[in-house]
């Protein structure tokens, strides 16, 4: 897939930005630091790779942060969005690990996030992890950003930025892999076929919301760790109104209702898909790399990574902490990975 020029843009400075005032950090003086929010939609120019030509696409971003730092691109799960960092107007995904005086200081960075493309925006039969690397690339010709001193990506955000990494080398200074590889793993990817099939087979019968409630409790099945499941519900099971009830089931539905009332069916399968799809040749990533894994992540084994590690084309190092919460600890453990973070961006300086 090639990425194609984008159509010609006013210049970051004319978009609309709401300044606020945020202190420089917890351990720095009370002097403010001027931070301020750009959002907007860029149309850029793109070739999927699973399409038939070129095609302008609508790229919804943001960007949190002081003028003139270093910009950093942060990219979540496939459920996360352009808004990295919250505010007044509401959280941010990744509130745990940015914002104020957090290891993604928007008083020291410049923080860049952007919506996932899903196969509808792109009129495709999919999307591909390639494809939003370009479109990520295309974003910053857009908006005259030359060069990202960071990406940091988590879970398919990950693979975004491996991608991004390989196709793209000269734009980016350093990236962070979190909980991500440079291919699926195959027990990963029968879980998630198993979802698409519940999802689909709901779609057939008319009750979508059920389909994706069900889809997200497998899910959570996966992202979490037998460890984790064993101390929260390791009580007997009940018999409840004719039925045998396990103690996990009240979690499963809460999570599962949530998901389906801010997800649409045909979004979650085109990124579903787009996890399966991904394939980077570890010496093509060719950028410095830190690479982070939970050694009780079920989704992306620790050994995925020692293979990307070896296999990758540029300086790399592989950090394995330990969490109860498996895939999902990129969400969950913000002390240990904080401090892993702000000693894996201590180089993103200017």
């Amino acid at each position: 897939m090639s990425l194609l020029a984008a159509p010609a843009l006013p210049p970051l400075d004319a978009v609309a930005c709401e300044p606020t005032l945020a202190a420089a950090s917890a351990a720095a003086t009370t002097t403010a630091v001027s931070v301020s929010v750009c959002e907007g939609e860029t149309l850029i120019r793109l070739q999927p790779r699973h399409g038939i030509g070129a095609r302008d696409v609508l790229l919804r971003w943001r960007l949190h942060g002081s003028a003139g730092a270093p910009l950093l691109a942060v990219l979540g799960g496939i459920s996360a969005d352009r808004r990295v960092v919250g505010d007044t107007d509401g959280p941010g995904w990744w509130d745990a690990l940015a914002g104020a005086g957090r290891a993604i200081d928007p008083a020291h960075l410049r923080i860049l996030g952007i919506d996932w493309l899903d196969a509808r925006d792109l009129d495709a039969p999919a999307v591909d992890s390639a494809d939003q690397a370009d479109a990520l690339a295309a974003l910053l010709d857009a908006l005259a950003l030359p060069r990202l001193h960071a990406l940091v990506g988590s879970s398919y955000g990950a693979m975004v930025g491996l991608a991004f990494a390989t196709r793209h080398p000269r734009r980016l200074r350093r990236l962070v892999a979190i909980a991500g590889a440079h291919r699926a793993h195959a027990q990963a990817a029968a879980l998630r076929a198993v979802q698409r099939s519940i999802v689909r087979f709901a779609l057939e019968r008319g009750d979508v919301k059920t389909g994706l409630a069900l889809a997200r409790q497998l899910a959570m099945i996966g992202y979490r760790s037998p460890r984790e499941l064993a101390r929260r519900f390791d009580v007997p099971a009940m018999l409840r109104h004719g039925r045998v009830r396990v103690a996990a089931e009240d979690w499963l539905d809460a999570t599962g209702a949530r998901f389906a009332q801010r997800f649409g069916a045909e979004r979650f399968l085109s990124l579903s898909e787009s996890i399966d799809l991904h394939a980077v040749d570890p010496a093509a990533v060719r950028v410095p790399t830190a690479l982070v894994g939970f050694a009780s992540d079920q989704l992306v084994p620790v050994a995925d990574l020692c293979a990307l590690q070896r296999g990758l084309g540029a300086p790399c190092e592989l950090h394995v902490l330990d969490s109860d919460y498996g895939h999902d600890a990129f969400l969950k453990e913000a002390v240990a990975l904080g401090a892993l973070l702000r000693e894996c961006l201590a180089t993103c300086g200017s």
